[in-house]
């Protein structure tokens, strides 16, 4: 299974790898106000994923930040709730617990 999984970590590294060198040629990406950037298209291709990728993370921390308070809130106790010590209650009667060994 080890194998299989650096075998396909290879495939997509070279397929990538094919891809960045067959997309070599300059694009020109015109923004706002006549602001042109000239790059090789695989430049270009890899900001669009990476300015994908850092917009979907910005999205999503207020929702993480949400789930680790409300996770925390839950692991603190309560002040105003009792705390119980100890563990499980031991049956009264010692003869209905079977007893094995020597």
């Amino acid at each position: 299974m080890k194998y299989l999984m650096w075998l396909l970590k290879a495939a997509i590294f070279f397929t990538l790898f094919a891809f960045a060198l067959n997309n070599q040629q300059a694009v020109a990406v015109y923004f706002f106000f006549g602001t042109l950037w000239k790059a090789p298209l695989v430049l270009v291709v890899l900001a669009a994923f990476a300015c994908g990728l850092a917009l979907g993370v910005l999205v999503m921390m207020p929702r993480w930040w949400k789930k680790r308070r409300a996770t925390h809130l839950h692991s603190v106790p309560h002040p105003d709730l009792p705390v119980v010590s100890g563990g499980p209650a031991a049956p009264a009667n010692n003869t209905s617990i079977p007893r094995h060994g020597l």
